[in-house]
């Protein structure tokens, strides 16, 4: 038996409509008629699965999950949501594992966009 990544990821939200709207218009996100979205593998994409100890504090210590969406322009990102009043919740930074910004759902869920450092 072999794992060949993430089947999905579920997330229970308040006002379901309410968060579909808003991840498709801030993230560009297309949802399905039963709420879902499908992202097929792209070449340059890649899936991150990882543990943080329960004292790390990398994301606030009260959110048990982050979710980690990734772009293929930050800079075009950035503009977006500046155009959508986005608030940025920590600063674009850059590392050698990419470009990183927050930003917070409507329900207050911390949400990094990264974009990959090129291989």
């Amino acid at each position: 038996m072999k794992t060949l990544g993430l089947g999905g990821v579920f997330l229970r939200m308040q006002n379901v409509d309410k968060m579909i709207e808003w991840y498709r218009e801030v993230l560009k996100i297309e949802f399905l008629d039963w709420n879902g979205a499908i992202f097929l593998p792209a070449q340059e994409s890649c899936t991150i699965f990882s543990f943080f100890s329960e004292e790390n504090d990398y994301f606030p210590l009260n959110q048990r999950v982050m979710l980690n969406f990734q772009v293929d322009d930050m800079e075009e990102f950035l503009k977006h949501i500046q155009d959508l009043k986005i608030e940025i919740i920590k600063e674009p930074e850059k590392s050698e594992f990419g470009h990183f910004v927050w930003i917070k759902d409507p329900e207050g869920n911390l949400i990094e966009v990264w974009q990959r450092e090129e291989l």
